[in-house]
């Protein structure tokens, strides 16, 4: 009777036609990083669209009051929710090394669109941009594009302590509050920083009019509630985020890490 391989020497054989092949684990950290620096381009590269919605309710000195902000606003509260759950299944150490890759991949699609913008172009051809358009598009959003690039890499640094210490605090119990929580905890820095740094350090700083500070803090107010609510309507999320990955992948949220 032939002898039945065990589990290890199946994996041992596995690992020798495949030595690189990653774990499942490891597999799904790289495609939620991957889907994490996409959403992080994204909300810059799309920020330089602007929206406007009625709400139909009546505001104070207006017929109509209205939600106005940018589009980046679609793909940058996927960051919010890739964030914790990276570190309620990885760890902090893993979610910081996500975030700085982010970042990186961020300054390095900016870096690639300035030199994009500073070679000649070849205009006439159907289905591509003139010199005026493509300028229009990635030449206004510069100044926009650093201050987001500051305030999400201390906005979210400060959103993986925060969701570390509540987990912490509440012995692995009470999701809703580490993951809304720290949200909602860092997004009042990032809505500060990213307006503070847009509308009045960076002009001065080139020598260009810059807003008044109490602009600036109700254009980041007005930021913050809205991000306000996305983190707590994203709520639910975090929840089915949870219930995929341990029914699918097996993992399991791992204990509170403060190092």
């Amino acid at each position: 009777m032939a002898n039945t391989p065990t589990t290890l020497q199946t994996a041992e054989r596995l690992d020798a036609r495949d030595p690189h092949a990653f774990s499942t684990p490891q597999s799904l950290y790289l495609w939620l990083s991957g889907v994490y620096v996409t959403s992080l381009v994204m909300a810059n590269v799309l920020g330089v669209k602007l929206f406007s919605i009625p709400t139909g309710v009546a505001a104070l000195g207006s017929e109509n009051l209205r939600i106005e902000h940018t589009v980046g606003m679609i793909p940058f509260p996927i960051t919010f929710l890739l964030t914790d759950l990276i570190n309620e299944y990885y760890g902090r150490k893993a979610t910081r090394r996500v975030t700085y890759v982010a970042f990186a991949m961020a300054f390095l699609a900016f870096v690639l669109i300035s030199i994009a913008r500073r070679i000649p172009i070849l205009e006439g051809i159907p289905g591509t941009a003139n010199q005026a358009s493509f300028e229009n598009i990635f030449g206004s959003a510069t100044l926009m594009y650093m201050a987001s690039l500051v305030a999400f890499l201390l906005g979210s640094l400060l959103d993986i302590f925060v969701f570390a210490v509540f987990k912490h605090l509440t012995a692995g119990k009470m999701v809703w509050l580490r993951a809304t929580g720290s949200t909602i905890i860092s997004q009042i820095f990032d809505s500060l920083i990213v307006t503070f740094l847009f509308f009045w350090l960076f002009p001065k700083m080139l020598g260009q009019p810059s807003a008044e500070l109490s602009f600036v803090l109700k254009t980041a107010a007005t930021g913050y509630v809205l991000k306000f609510f996305i983190a707590v309507g994203m709520t639910p999320l975090i929840y089915a985020g949870r219930a995929f990955v341990q029914r699918v992948f097996g993992l399991r949220p791992i204990a509170a890490d403060l190092s």
